[in-house]
């Protein structure tokens, strides 16, 4: 057996890894646009062949998959999916574990995700405005005095999103003048270069909550949802600092628990069930409207509201960086077994399970990311310690050794029974890992740690007081929400 592995990433070297374990023993072939050199290991050893080429273009991934002939393509990242990657491959009758480009539109654009879960009434949707350009909204931005999510209307490397509280009177202001300013580096530098949807900026309704994401096998037919996870975005220890790719991400059992016999939990398991109902009715909504199967991963990224419960966030047609890492080191099923079922549209006969354990995964990160990549780039890597335990992520390889390629260099994951016992074998790997020019790496020590732990799951109790509060009384869903031209209105 032979699988061509689209992208280069970590997510990928989880992939792959996993892909290994399988008793299929399958020939792991691999195209990217830099060589992983963790992903190259298992290459290798599998008997597979590494290809370096552009995975955005059809012509290059075809051109990869008609030198190997794979059983069948797992396409790793999203843009693949947004360029029409695994059209190309299905076209050419060859199969792929990757959304065609029409249901990956669920992700790629943020503006009709929500235009599709309004028009089909599915739970756990925020009120929003779409925008053509930055002059459009301002009329709307100097008129709606709230709290706002402002956001590219594109998913766009999960950079840009930027959340604005607008509380006190005597900052209003102010606070309007952030919101333009930032709406408008939306527009002009975070959608820049980006001409394949027609909006460009999404205001939506602030809400609070803890944050997890609950990623799904579909063949179209059938959704078996994943243990949820939850990424942790901001550079630094406490949630601070600027947003990145994801610094680390938690998971125990299907719904987050702080250990594997405790029942203390961010989301308790009706929460979870409703999450991949939710995530399920997506799927269903986007195949309705293009006539198009879902092949491949679908996930939603939630919090947990006072106003719904189970909210969408964003939704993902692709396993999560770093998420992928903490489910996949869950995985008990054989994955090439799960590929072909999905490919088979075969899903509902599969048991799939997963361990129950806690699983913590940090990244370790050059100096200058995520705002200069330029200046966390081309640095020699020296990693003391190679096991299962951690994955090659945004890394070059350069002869026996790596150079950074300017994002998260490695993903270290721990497991143990609870969350703080795998957040110290984390941390103890992070520690294994230097450059040896003396440039500065950093990581997040606080992720899995106890009090950041219970810090989200005092979160998501009061969230869940005041939801289940109004569910009792007819109430979810429903709010008064101010709408520019039209006054004080009831939406939900």
């Amino acid at each position: 057996m032979k699988v061509l592995l689209v992208g280069g990433g970590g997510r990928e070297h989880a992939i792959a890894r996993s892909l290994a374990k399988s008793s299929h023993c399958p020939k792991v072939f691999c195209i990217s646009e830099l060589i992983n050199p963790g992903i190259k290991k298992i290459v290798t050893g599998s008997g597979g062949e590494y290809f370096r080429g552009d995975t955005n273009d059809p012509s290059s991934v075809l051109g990869a998959a008609k030198k190997c002939s794979p059983d069948f393509v797992f396409v790793g990242p999203e843009e693949p999916n947004f360029h029409g990657i695994p059209d190309a491959l299905e076209a050419q009758s060859i199969p792929c574990i990757g959304a065609s480009r029409e249901v990956a539109e669920l992700e790629l654009s943020k503006a009709s995700m929500r235009d599709l879960q309004w028009k089909h009434r599915i739970p756990g949707r925020l009120w929003y405005k779409k925008f053509k350009t930055f002059e459009e909204a301002i009329p709307y931005i100097e008129e709606y005095a709230e709290s706002v999510a402002l956001k590219p209307a594109r998913q766009a490397g999960g950079k840009g999103v930027k959340v604005i509280e607008d509380f006190q009177v005597y900052l209003q202001n102010e606070k309007r003048k952030v919101k333009k300013e930032h709406a408008e580096s939306i527009v002009n530098e975070y959608m820049k270069g980006y001409d394949d949807i027609e909006y460009k900026l999404l205001i939506e309704e602030r809400v609070w909550g803890p944050e997890y994401t609950v990623q799904c096998f579909t063949d179209g037919r059938t959704v078996v949802p994943m243990p949820a996870v939850q990424d942790n975005k901001h550079a630094f220890d406490g949630d601070l600092g600027p947003e990145t790719g994801g610094m680390g991400s938690i998971s125990c059992c299907m719904n987050l628990r702080y250990g594997v016999e405790d029942d203390r939990a961010v989301i308790t398991e009706e929460e979870f069930a409703r999450s991949a109902e939710i995530v399920k009715m997506m799927i269903d909504a986007i195949q309705k409207e293009t006539g198009k199967r879902y092949h491949g991963i679908a996930a939603g990224q939630m919090m947990l509201t006072s106003v719904w419960g189970p909210t969408v966030i964003e939704m993902y047609s692709r396993l999560g960086d770093p998420e992928a890492a903490n489910v996949l080191t869950m995985l008990k099923t054989d994955l090439v077994d799960i590929c072909e079922a999905i490919i088979c549209e075969s899903l509902n006969a599969m048991k799939v399970e997963f361990e129950d354990e806690a699983v913590v995964v940090k990244a370790v990160c050059p100096e200058g990311y995520p705002d200069q990549r330029n200046l966390a780039k081309g640095h020699p890597v020296r990693a003391t310690r190679e096991d299962g335990g951690i994955l090659w992520a945004s890394a070059e390889e350069a002869g026996s050794s790596a150079v950074t390629g300017g994002s998260r260099v490695v993903e270290c994951i721990g497991t143990g029974d609870t969350l703080p016992e795998a957040s110290a074998k984390a941390e103890e790997l992070c520690k294994s890992i230097s450059l040896e020019d003396g440039w500065k790496l950093f990581h997040r020590s606080d992720i899995g740690t106890e009090k950041s732990v219970l810090r989200r799951i005092q979160l998501g109790k009061m969230a869940r007081e005041i939801y289940q509060y109004r569910e009792r009384r007819g109430l979810l869903g429903k709010r008064m929400i101010w709408i520019p031209g039209k006054g004080l209105m009831e939406v939900g």
